[in-house]
């Protein structure tokens, strides 16, 4: 059975959400589900190989988001199965599925790493806002709320990693404020 098939297949279920609305949030899950699974294997991928002046301070960092996307990859495989759904939740699965790109192979340094989850982060936040919208419109506030506490970690998250690219100001002796370059951000 390929996947797709399994990503909307349903049990019978008492739970009071119509059918064909729940395959829906369980297809969209297995969706999510993927691409928490991609996330983390990618933030553990620069968790692993940073280098640099930075490198304690990342290495940390990444393990703690790691930690956090492990908790939300069991509460959307939870989800999808509480609502009569199978989850599809193993590595290959993911690949197939991910709505991210590949992780970059070649990047060593710090600020590369940081600037390779900034670009996976903000798709996959944008992922999680139009999935509460989806949810919500389909009657399933259950599911809508598990999106918004993911969101708003994912959100702080990708702060986290922004501000590690952003140039600080410095104040100069007279007062005026100009930008301390360190790296030039790829926001579009």
């Amino acid at each position: 059975m390929s996947t797709n098939k399994l990503s909307s297949r349903l049990y019978p279920s008492r739970i009071d959400l119509p059918a064909d609305a729940r395959t829906k949030i369980v297809e969209l899950l297995n969706q999510t589900l993927a691409a928490t699974l991609d996330l983390k294997t990618q933030v553990k991928q620069a968790h692993w190989n940073v280098k640099g002046a930075d490198f304690y301070q990342l290495h940390e960092m990444f393990d703690e988001m790691a930690d956090e996307l492990e908790e939300y990859i069991d509460m959307v495989a939870e989800r999808v199965t509480a609502l009569g759904g199978y989850a599809c939740g193993t590595a290959r699965m993911a690949a197939a599925s991910s709505i991210l790109p590949e992780y970059p192979t070649e990047i060593l340094e710090g600020m590369e790493h940081v600037t390779a989850l900034a670009e996976r982060f903000a798709p996959y936040a944008k992922h999680i806002r139009e999935a509460i919208d989806t949810t919500d419109e389909l009657g399933d506030a259950d599911t809508a709320d598990l999106y918004t506490e993911v969101s708003r970690t994912i959100d702080k998250r990708l702060w986290f990693l922004e501000a590690h690219l952003q140039p600080a100001e410095i104040k100069s002796e007279n007062g005026s404020t100009a930008a301390k370059s360190q790296q030039k951000v790829g926001v579009r």
